[in-house]
């Protein structure tokens, strides 16, 4: 398949590049209508009673969505300011689609205790079509801005995430605008000349025209989360130049093998084409996890990035290979350097852990596991608006409503659903379990009661409240629902879904580092380093966001929990990610012993070969996630910087120590199999194509 490809593309490079081009007009067009798409709902699992309660109140009740309004700065008791409000709020209830908006300074709890702040919340009709529902929020929001004062924040309901989808958009071109300068002035340093530099910008770039396409025909069968568009993006733009400049690197080096430059190309997607389709394959499989769980966000984040990454891998070896065709021959070959200058202090490195075996190992991996030692008490929130970024209208409001009114003002209520049959002693249990308990009667003989939990919505106290109702129903034909009974629900179908999503993962991983390798030791201690990387970042994600230990640094703080999107995104993402790195000199290591025959020099050499070439794609990915965190959304931190600690960790100690240690202590046992699966690899197994040298290695 790799030699069609690569036959393909330098048979008729601009064609291949013609097509990637509309390929990219249709990402930067139609895929940039995803923004107008985002969602900020992320904690539903469908068929959890949660879920299904709030579906069934959605469709007897008459009230929807609802925008909230906060007006401060000055003493809302003044006459002028009295008179603006009672206008904006006649007005507002007389728009098409608005049901109801209290009158602030009658009903209880909506003026602040201090006079210098009100509330002005806006419930909107039930069963409104999304046009509706847009136009009614959009006139309410404009009257409302009316009024004059010093400060006047709306958001909530379907505002929010039109906000925020607003904010991301910003954020990722902010993002581009940091990351592409730094990763092009770092590839000039790599290669030495612009044109090598520039290639894998264009297929960076057409890794971000895969993430607005492939997030924008997600959108269109299911909810798309304001966070997928930082994640996908950032991590479509990092692996495109991951992939390309292994494939540069190694075109390059066949440069100085032949003046032929298709020849070269040929050459280069058969080696390294290779290794970049396993490599994204790899990476594929690790986020195939996320679809085990029912939850649309998770399965939606992973069929996007998956296919971000398909994408990425096809322009490797595509679109890279017509590009070389018709430019290559005015990038210079690598410069030639005996084997005993080239890639030295990988080598010494190599060589020292080999030697130093037993002293790496009772060294690295302690301290890897001390810094995974804050996992064990991680925990998920929903979180508030206190993970957005200051300047966001949804933070600025729940700022003022947190300096102005009692706590827990605003916090989304436990809903409980009474249907018709429900005893009346245990409804009055329930209304019991809280002293702040609303009632409302519905259709059908159905009762709604909201329960305000202490504290905060995701709190312990508010999952407290979720069991207790649901240890005093008993039988009785009575539903839990709301933001709290979402996270409960959300946490239940993490514990009772991780374990098959890891032995998803681990399985795929294992049966495609079985087929690069041809055996079954690698993939097993692959896996093993792999989980120690990965233990130790997401370790001090936990320390960072959660404990609050140097938080300020990142421009956040400590909010006593991870966002709920961040540890399954984290641990899918970086699992594939380390993937790439050890493919990367698995490659070289087999490449050298097939040459050689040699076990432990051929772990030298491996590194000798890959070691830079994996430093710096790890620089430039971790580049490219530390432009994205400087959007402000803790989530995005924490993805970003679990993400990162994870791709350096990976590169840097274990892909440089714990490898060469590992695999000097195996021996020639690391390439074994068992017969009857030697036998399979060897009929359908794939592998690295050999250099055509063996006394000289390349300097990138």
């Amino acid at each position: 398949m790799l030699s069609s490809l690569a036959r393909a593309a330098t048979r008729r490079p601009l064609t291949v590049i013609c097509l990637w081009v509309v390929f990219l007009l249709l990402g930067f067009g139609l895929g940039t209508g995803v923004f107008g798409k985002l969602s900020d709902d992320v904690p539903d699992v469908p068929g959890t009673e949660s879920d299904m309660a709030d579906d069934y109140i959605s469709g007897i009740s008459p009230t929807g969505e609802e925008i909230t309004a906060v007006v401060e700065g000055e003493a809302v008791s003044d006459a002028a300011l009295r008179a603006q409000v009672d206008r904006a709020v006649a007005e507002v209830r007389e728009i098409a689609g608005v049901a109801a908006v209290p009158d602030p300074y009658t009903t209880p709890g909506l003026t602040a205790r201090d006079g210098q702040a009100l509330i002005i919340p806006v419930t909107f009709e039930g069963g409104l079509s999304d046009d509706a529902e847009e136009d009614a929020t959009d006139a309410a929001v404009a009257r409302i801005k009316q009024i004059e004062a010093p400060e006047v924040h709306v958001s909530g309901g379907e505002l929010l995430g039109r906000q925020l989808g607003e904010r991301a958009q910003e954020d990722v071109k902010n993002a581009e605008l940091i990351s592409l300068p730094i990763v092009l002035a770092l590839l000039l340093v790599v290669f030495g000349g612009l044109r090598a530099a520039a290639v894998p910008l264009v297929i960076a770039v057409s890794g971000i025209a895969g993430a607005f396409l492939a997030l924008f025909a997600f959108s269109q069968v299911t909810d798309i989360s304001v966070y997928a568009i930082q994640v996908t993006t950032m991590l479509g733009l990092g692996l495109a130049v991951d992939y390309a400049l292994l494939m540069l690197v190694r075109f390059r080096e066949e440069r100085r093998h032949t003046e032929d430059v298709v020849e070269a190309v040929h050459r280069t997607v058969a080696a390294a084409g290779r290794t970049v389709m396993f490599s994204g394959l790899t990476v594929a499989v690790s986020l195939t996890g996320l679809l085990v769980f029912p939850s649309v966000f998770l399965r939606s984040m992973g069929l996007a990035v998956a296919a971000v990454v398909v994408i990425d891998m096809l322009a490797a070896v595509t679109l890279l290979p017509a590009l070389l065709t018709k430019f290559g021959g005015k990038i210079k070959p690598s410069r030639v350097k005996s084997g005993d200058e080239e890639g030295r202090l990988f080598a010494r490195i190599a060589r020292f852990s080999a030697r130093r075996r037993i002293a790496v190992l009772v060294t690295v991996v302690p301290a890897l596991l001390v810094l995974a030692l804050p996992v064990t008490g991680m925990r998920i929130a929903i979180g508030d608006a206190q993970q957005l970024p200051s300047s966001t209208e949804a933070r600025q409001l729940y700022d003022t409503v947190d300096a102005h009114f009692p706590a827990g003002t605003g916090v989304s209520p436990v809903t409980v659903l009474l249907k018709p049959g429900t005893d009346e002693a245990t409804a009055d249990r329930i209304r019991g379990l809280s002293p702040n308990t609303e009632s409302r009667d519905l259709a059908g003989g159905n009762t709604v009661l909201e329960l305000q939990p202490p504290g905060s919505v995701d709190g312990e106290a508010a999952a407290d409240l979720v069991e207790r109702i649901r240890d005093v129903r008993g039988d009785e034909p009575v539903e839990v629902t709301g933001v709290a009974a979402r996270l409960v629900d959300f946490r239940a179908m993490l514990g009772e879904r991780a374990p098959w999503a890891a032995l998803t993962v681990l399985a795929g991983i294992f049966v495609l580092l079985f087929a690069f390798t041809g055996s079954v030791l690698i993939p097993l201690r692959t896996i093993a380093t792999t989980l120690l990387s990965l233990g130790a970042a997401l370790g001090v994600v936990v320390w960072v966001f959660q404990d609050g230990h140097l938080a300020g640094l990142l421009g956040a703080e400590g909010l006593g929990a991870l966002s709920l999107t961040a540890p399954p995104l984290i641990i899918a993402i970086a699992f594939g990610l380390a993937m790439d790195y050890e493919l990367f000199i698995l490659a070289r290591m087999r490449e050298a012993r097939q040459l050689t025959g040699d076990d432990q020099e051929a772990v030298v050499t491996g590194l000798r070969r890959s070691g830079r070439v994996v430093t710096c794609a790890a620089l430039l990915l971790a580049v490219v996630f530390g432009a994205f965190m400087t959007g402000g959304f803790s989530p995005i931190l924490q993805i970003g910087l679990g993400l990162t600690l994870a791709v350096l960790i990976d590169a840097t100690v274990v892909r440089m120590l714990l490898v060469p240690a590992t695999m000097a202590l195996l021996g020639r046992r690391a390439w074994w199999a068992p017969k009857p699966l030697s036998r399979l690899h060897e009929r359908f197994g794939l592998r690295e194509a050999a250099a055509p040298e063996q006394s000289v290695t390349t300097n990138v």
